[in-house]
């Protein structure tokens, strides 16, 4: 099976790492936002930009990111994506849902009282298979979703 990581820098990166034992028996790849750390990192296949929704050109860069999350997936052709969030990961999780793929979507470890925006537009589009929260509280935002606790 060909899985595809992806997600923001930062903390949504060390969660996505965690889940790295997958590989034992699939093809992994990672996509992520490169940021000045993590640029010589050997383990990411791709990256994506980095976006902010204030930002002035948010709707140019995004389509950037939508082309170049285009381009990854009819490369790699994934059959699972699985991501910890943030903006710039929406692009691949919409293509996984309009091609049927299987999406994983996990809410970020760091959210435990109020979802991320990513998530709330994932969960309400239904965009993925399953979608697990790491802190039973946020089932109140996301009453359908798997509480499997924390991936750390």
């Amino acid at each position: 099976m060909k899985i595809c990581l992806i997600s923001s820098s930062g903390g949504h990166f060390e969660q996505l790492l965690m889940l790295q034992k997958l590989s034992e028996h699939n093809h992994i790849f990672i996509v992520t936002e490169k940021t000045a750390y993590n640029k010589h990192d050997k383990k990411i296949n791709y990256y994506i930009s980095q976006v902010n929704r204030k930002e002035f050109l948010f709707l140019p860069k995004m389509l950037g990111i939508f082309f170049k999350s285009l381009f990854i997936f009819v490369k790699e052709r994934p059959d699972v994506i699985i991501s910890t969030g943030v903006l710039s990961t929406i692009p691949m999780l919409f293509l996984g849902h309009v091609f049927k793929k299987k999406v994983i979507y996990i809410e970020s470890f760091a959210k435990i009282n109020d979802p991320t925006m990513t998530g709330k537009l994932v969960y309400k589009k239904n965009w993925a298979n399953q979608f697990y929260v790491q802190w039973k509280s946020m089932q109140k935002f996301y009453p359908n979703a798997i509480y499997a606790g924390g991936i750390y």
